[in-house]
């Protein structure tokens, strides 16, 4: 994404101004552009595409590529893409588990460990367990959200919109795009086998 984050002089519109075309012929005028100081994201409660700081008046492809992605996110929001729903509701429904799971396991699990009580320690790591399976089925359902936001839906408007010579760097920004989540998934593997460990120490 840094490598393609240079400024095109001969780009005839920036990340915003993209944006905004791509809203208004996707007929998402209820869909606002913003910037934000977290990561680039579509926010289906409040139906806003935000990107970084910045990004929106570069005229690089990483900003158009992103922008177009999170577009996509819109787009499935719209069509009420199963996937995405899903996702939506899962998340809506576990969000207490998920909290919970990585309070103890960044933050409260050596002072669990360190009171002793086997029978409050299990109870306590079997929550992080599930929570952390939640965890890994939402990234595995994530990652077909994200892959078809790439690819089915911002890689066929960029190829449209977008000079030829730049389809193979759009194309390599939207794969990193997507496959974020495979990098959370797998950290989400690496926690169950250490709570896994834990669990069977305690048998």
């Amino acid at each position: 994404m840094n490598r393609s984050d240079i400024e095109l002089s001969g780009m005839p519109f920036n990340a915003e101004e993209f944006g905004k075309l791509l809203l208004k012929e996707n007929d998402l005028t209820d869909v606002v552009l913003e910037e934000t100081n977290q990561v680039d994201h579509y926010d289906l409660n409040d139906k806003a595409v935000r990107v970084k700081e910045g990004r929106l008046q570069k005229k690089s492809l990483t900003a158009l590529s992103i922008v177009c992605h999170e577009i996509g996110h819109a787009i499935q929001h719209k069509e009420e893409y199963g996937p995405l729903v899903k996702r939506t509701e899962i998340v809506q429904k576990t969000q207490w588990l998920t909290k919970f799971g990585g309070v103890v396991l960044y933050s409260g699990l050596p002072i669990i460990l360190a009171t002793g009580n086997f029978g409050f320690i299990k109870v306590c790591l079997f929550l992080v367990l599930a929570s952390i399976l939640v965890g890994v089925f939402i990234h595995l359902i994530t990652l077909d959200v994200e892959l078809d936001a790439s690819f089915k839906r911002a890689m066929p408007i960029l190829k449209e919109k977008i000079p030829e010579e730049y389809h193979s760097q759009c194309q390599n920004i939207l794969r990193a795009a997507a496959f974020t989540y495979v990098i959370g998934a797998l950290t989400s593997f690496l926690s169950l086998r250490y709570i896994w460990l834990l669990l069977t120490r305690l048998r």
